[in-house]
This record gives C-alpha cells, sequence and structure tokens, in this order.
C-alpha cells in the first residue's frame, strides 16, 4: 500500500482486512476515538500522532489465497522503510485522494514501482468527499507518469456526491450502498439493474456509464508491463468499494515470481527455501523486548524447526520461532511459501538486507538493500550516565532494524554516535524508543551537516583537519564524510581535484 501522507493507507487495511473477515471491527485509523481495534499503526507514537511511522504485515486468507498485505509509512522522512518493503513486494496499490490526485510522495513512491517493474492497483480514495473530476484524474494519471487506467470501479455521482459504483465486470448492475457508522463494519451493498438505477439517479448513472465507455478495459498483459493501471473508486473509512479492490487484489495482482540474486539470475520457486529479510522491528510484544525479523520467502518451502544458512556469514540459523504476522498480532506457522512473508522471533543475529537459504542446497544471495544518503545529523549521547550500558543496546538495535544509521565520529568516540536520517522524524522515534523500550533517554545537538559522501583511504587524508567537514564510520565499515552543504562540498572538489568523495544513493528513484 503506497501513497502521500494522509490518503487513506491505513485506513484501508484496515478495511481490507474487514472484507477478508480478518477482523470483525475495523479502527477508526484516521484520529480520534477508540482505537482499540487499529492492527495496522500499533505502535504508540503512530496512534498518537495519527500517521504511520513503520509499515506493518498483515496476512490473511480469503476465497483461498493468501494475500500478504503490507502497510508502508507515507511520509518522506519514512521512505527508506517504504522502499524496503518495495523490494519484497509483486505488486503495489496505490491510493490517490480524490481531491488531491498525484501528490510528490505518490510520485517518488510509483517512480520506484515503475524502476522495479512492480505493477500498480490505484484506489481513489476519499470519493465521500468534495473532490476533483474522476476523468480529470484518469488524465493526470496518463500525463504525469504515462500510466492508463482502465476501470474496474467507476462513481456513480461526483466527488462529494456519491450514490454507487459501476462495477465494468458486472456491466448491467449498478452497486448502492448505505454508509456503516464510522466504518466500523461492513456497509450494506444493494444491486440494482441499469433501469432502477436510471430510475433513482437518471442523470448520474448517463453520465457515468458515458464516461467509463471512453476508457480502455482492462488488459493483464498492459497491466503486468506497467503500462495501464486498474482503477477503481470508494471511500474506506465508510468501506464503500473495498470488497471490489480486494476482489483485483486476489484475482489481478501477480502471483510470486522468481527473484534475481546477487548475481542476476532469477531463482526458480521450485528452488530450495531462500529468503531475504527486509525488515525488522522490536517492541511487538508489549509483555517481552522481543526482536522480529520480516522475511519474504522467495523459493521452496520455509519449515519452523529446520536449521538454513545465513548467508552473510556462513553460519546456520535455527528457525524455532517462527510466526505469520497480523499487525502486532502473530501466531506460529510450520511452513510458509514463496511470497509469504515470515515473522523471525528474537533473530538478534539477522539485519535488514540479509539472507536466508537451505542448507543442504547451492549458496544463494539477494542483492543488499541501498542505504539512502542521510541530510540531517545530530550527536547524541546518553542523559544518565549510570544507563550508558542500555544506552549502547538501544542505539545498536535501532541500527540494526533501521530506525536511524549510527555514525561513530573519529573525533568524538562511540561514547557519542551521530544519527543520521533522510528525515527529522526519524529521530523523534529514536528518542521516543531509546526513552521508553530501553529506558535511556538520550541528550542531543544537532549537527550542521547537510550532506554526505563515500571517503576513501585517500579522501580521509586530504580532509583530516578541515573546518566545517568530519569524518565518520558505520557499522559496516564504511567511512563517510560529512559536510555543511553542497556548496561547501563542492568548493572542496573544485580547491582538491583529486578527491572522488562518491555519492551514496540519494533517493529511491535513484
Amino acid at each position: 500500500m503506497i501513497s502521500h501522507p494522509d490518503a487513506g493507507k491505513s485506513t484501508l487495511t484496515e478495511a481490507l482486512a474487514l472484507h477478508a473477515r480478518a477482523i470483525t471491527e475495523a479502527g477508526a485509523v484516521h484520529g480520534k476515538g477508540n482505537r482499540a481495534g487499529v492492527v495496522s499503526d500499533w505502535l504508540e507514537m503512530e496512534q498518537k500522532r495519527g500517521i504511520s511511522i513503520t509499515s506493518a504485515a498483515l496476512q490473511f486468507e480469503v476465497n483461498g489465497v493468501v494475500v500478504n498485505l503490507l502497510d508502508t509509512p507515507g511520509h518522506a522522512d519514512f521512505s527508506e522503510d517504504t522502499y524496503r518493503v518495495l523490494t519484497a513486494v509483486d505488486a503495489a496499490v496505490m491510493l490517490l485522494d480524490a481531491a488531491k490526485g498525484l501528490e510528490p510522495q505518490t510520485l517518488k513512491l510509483f517512480a520506484v514501482c515503475r524502476r522495479r517493474g512492480i505493477p500498480v492497483i490505484t484506489f481513489v480514495n476519499k470519493w465521500d468527499r468534495p473532490g476533483r473530476e474522476a476523468l480529470e484524474l484518469v488524465d493526470e494519471l496518463e500525463n504525469r507518469i504515462q500510466l492508463r487506467a482502465t476501470p474496474i470501479t467507476w462513481p456513480v455521482g461526483e466527488a462529494g456526491d456519491l450514490q454507487g459504483l459501476l462495477d465494468t465486470r458486472h456491466p448491467d448492475d449498478v452497486l448502492a450502498y448505505r454508509r456503516a457508522p464510522g466504518g466500523a463494519t461492513l456497509a450494506e451493498e444493494e444491486r440494482l439493474d441499469l433501469d432502477a438505477a436510471r430510475e433513482r439517479w437518471p442523470d448520474r448513472v448517463e453520465h457515468a456509464l458515458d464516461s467509463v465507455g471512453l476508457l480502455p478495459e482492462h488488459d493483464r498483459a498492459t497491466f503486468l508491463a506497467g503500462e495501464t493501471t486498474p482503477l477503481l473508486f470508494g471511500a474506506a473509512l465508510t468501506n464503500i468499494g473495498v470488497r471490489q479492490l480486494l476482489e483485483v487484489v486476489t484475482t489481478i495482482a501477480p502471483p510470486p515470481g522468481p527473484r534475481e540474486d546477487v548475481g542476476g539470475t532469477p531463482r526458480p520457486l521450485e528452488a530450495p527455501f531462500s529468503g531475504v529479510v527486509f525488515k525488522m522491528q522490536a517492541g511487538m510484544d508489549p509483555n517481552h523486548r522481543d526482536h522480529v525479523a520480516f522475511l519474504r520467502v522467495n523459493s521452496g518451502v520455509f519449515r519452523r524447526g529446520s536449521v538454513y544458512t545465513h548467508a552473510q556469514t556462513g553460519r546456520p540459523f535455527a528457525t524455532k520461532y517462527a510466526a505469520s504476522v497480523f499487525g502486532r498480532e502473530r501466531e506460529t506457522i510450520e511452513e510458509a511459501y514463496p511470497g509469504d512473508v515470515v515473522g523471525l522471533v528474537n533473530a538478534t543475529s539477522l539485519s535488514v538486507g540479509d539472507t536466508l537459504h537451505d542448507a543442504d542446497g547451492a549458496a544463494v544471495r539477494f542483492p543488499p538493500l541501498p542505504v539512502f544518503a542521510p541530510e540531517h545529523f545530530l550527536a547524541a549521547r546518553v542523559a544518565d550516565p549510570g544507563r550508558s550500558k542500555q544506552f549502547r543496546k538501544g542505539i545498536a538495535q535501532l541500527e540494526q532494524e533501521g530506525v536511524v544509521q549510527v555514525l561513530v565520529s573519529e573525533a568524538r568516540g562511540d561514547g557519542q554516535p551521530i544519527l543520521a536520517a533522510v528525515g527529522p522524524l526519524q529521530f523523534e522515534v529514536a528518542a521516543f524508543r531509546m526513552e521508553h523500550e530501553f529506558r535511556a533517554p538520550i541528550r542531543t545537538e544537532p549537527l550542521g551537516y547537510s550532506v554526505a559522501r563515500l571517503a576513501s583511504d585517500r579522501d580521509a587524508e586530504l580532509l583530516a583537519g578541515t573546518s566545517g567537514v568530519e569524518l565518520a564510520h558505520r557499522s559496516d565499515g564504511v567511512r563517510l564524510a560529512l559536510f555543511r552543504d553542497v556548496w561547501r562540498l563542492r568548493g572542496l572538489q573544485r580547491d582538491r581535484p583529486e578527491l572522488e568523495l562518491a555519492p551514496l544513493l540519494a533517493d529511491a528513484t535513484d
């Protein structure tokens, strides 16, 4: 699930789970009220702020199809988390706000999908509120991102006056709805034939039929090629149009396919077990300080209790504690198949991007996940020196999970690490968790840097003692040079042309 913030991803995630009968009541993810039913936004900070700050996995079965649904953060500050999720999926649902259309973060995430060859299903949300014309949104998709819309559902009534939906798969009917209060339960759906619908809404039905007739029909080949997008309309908060989206996800979205290994060779689904860790999460069980690695099965059959090989170290990895995940809830599983997301509990030896594979098969390793170039930096130290042990453990865990990047400055030492992030909200998450999870509140000092570059040994020699430049190492041994701004960097490169200073990955579209 991808979109700009506040388009309704978490609300739609809840609604899909409700329609799949995976939950009995959807939580009001959008803001106030009793949030006891929320399954995707379960972190305390998410519930206080009303935004997603970490991705959530929900696995459920509907009509004999197993769905692994990943709700991603929309905020740009957490784009690294979203990018890691997009390495693990086979298709994406792109949400558009009916009033806002394509927004900056949506455009960036769509670019990631296009580059990775991920087909996209588009759901126009909040059609029960005033918004833009449906055909205007269709034109925007084609003109701005060269994606032709093939309607599956089409609204009867303009935005803010939603009366029902046309379903192009059932052209002789119109669906009318009676809204569920607050969206906690399913909306009542009434199927009308065209004559009855024309009698009830004569102008609206004819306008909808004329509009949808201007657009091409769904074609699976062009959808999988990333040239077209199945288009649906609805209102997630009141559960309108959600059932149709769930049907599209389970019938049109592609099943898992072969994944390329680090050498670029596709690994067949029937090959021995292999999988990639794309996310780490701690604190999912409030009663235990657990540590869960989210692994996507790429090939073969995962079997709980088996001992697999950790490709990065060559060491054995036992899978005694393995679960399917549903928000923060989990249930022990015995087997999992390609496309499934498995939660490996207390997997402290694993990190984001690691590969596990069958110990008896040929070794395999999948490409590492790129690290974004941070743009915000601060120095952190423990507020209470008596909590230094907890401080070090907490900082190491936040780094392992990818909450922030942790750098050790050659000038400051490891007692005052530098936290580096794509956006400042990551620092808020880190500080909150250090205080509430590790009981080691931190004090921070903002650093006046905004640019990081990879620095070779030669670069380090040339930059040593240079004003406005700081050298630091990541835990993987990579050395970074930090600069006040791009102008300072360019000035140094002009004065010292022998500097190499290779760029990091700037963002997910590079």
